[in-house]
């Protein structure tokens, strides 16, 4: 027992612990849009497109993380174009920018003179190596989508569930599919360090599996998500360090385990 509240004072798992509350609430709300949206693989092209620019910082020598972010925001923002004014099926141009992304990033990685140590990190996350500017970069995307979220609630909702009324309705449903897009976007991007590009998505989606089976509501999906993704992230974390295991996979492997037990007793209750 002591040494469960020992880990408390290292600045490394300190750090931890915030990251995990910083992503529970990103990944709640934005992955709440995304499964109420039905665009779960949109966010997965995304996620894979992402190593590109990871690769391409690798290269050049710069900060990952940014370039993760642009290659992120650029197919975002093409996927969104492709399907809407290119007239490119949803699928394929998903599937265009998901190869281009991991395409570009295995090359720019094949030419990085040297070993790439970190790549791993990105690839599958490593909560225990994260920065405090990582921490200020989630914790200011936190402040951008609760605030996003909490200014446009009603028209969220309306676009989520029901495009074609919000367009009768007069709502601007282009410049919001943008705008959330971009958000899911930075979403990724800023939690890979969570649970790596590979693991990711099941952030984005297995705490909203856990909390449909609760509640139908969209507001209480988006307090439910945050609460499990904060619960299996923690657990995780506490399961990763103690059985010396890569905290990505522990912490998907909790937010697993959770739902099955959840619906198990949903189911028996």
């Amino acid at each position: 027992m002591d040494t469960f509240f020992e880990l408390f004072t290292y600045d490394f798992f300190q750090k931890a612990v915030l990251a995990a509350v910083f992503a529970s609430i990103s990944c709640g709300i934005i992955g709440s849009y995304i499964v109420s949206r039905r665009i779960v693989f949109i966010s997965g092209g995304i996620t894979h497109a992402s190593f590109g620019g990871i690769g391409l910082a690798f290269l050049m020598g710069f900060n990952p993380l940014l370039g993760a972010v642009l290659f992120a925001v650029a197919a975002a923002l093409g996927i969104q174009f492709f399907t809407n004014v290119a007239e490119i099926r949803e699928d394929s141009s998903i599937a265009i920018w998901w190869s281009l992304g991991m395409a570009l990033g295995i090359i720019f990685v094949f030419l990085t003179p040297g070993y790439t140590p970190n790549l791993m990190s990105y690839l599958f996350g490593n909560i225990l190596t994260v920065t405090n500017s990582e921490l200020w970069w989630m914790f200011m995307l936190n402040v951008l989508i609760i605030g996003f979220f909490t200014l446009f609630f009603r028209k969220i909702l309306y676009i989520a569930f029901d495009e074609e009324f919000a367009r009768t309705a007069g709502l601007p449903v282009q410049l919001f599919n943008y705008l959330t897009m971009t958000l899911i976007a930075l979403t990724v991007v800023l939690n890979i360090r969570v649970v790596g590009i590979i693991l990711i998505l099941s952030l984005l989606t297995i705490p909203q599996a856990s909390a449909n089976l609760f509640t139908k509501d969209f507001k209480k999906l988006l307090i439910l998500s945050t609460v499990f993704a904060f619960i299996g992230t923690l657990l995780g974390l506490f399961i990763s360090y103690f059985l010396d295991i890569p905290s990505g996979a522990s912490i998907i492997f909790t937010l697993v385990l959770m739902f099955g037990i959840l619906r198990l007793l949903k189911s028996v209750f």
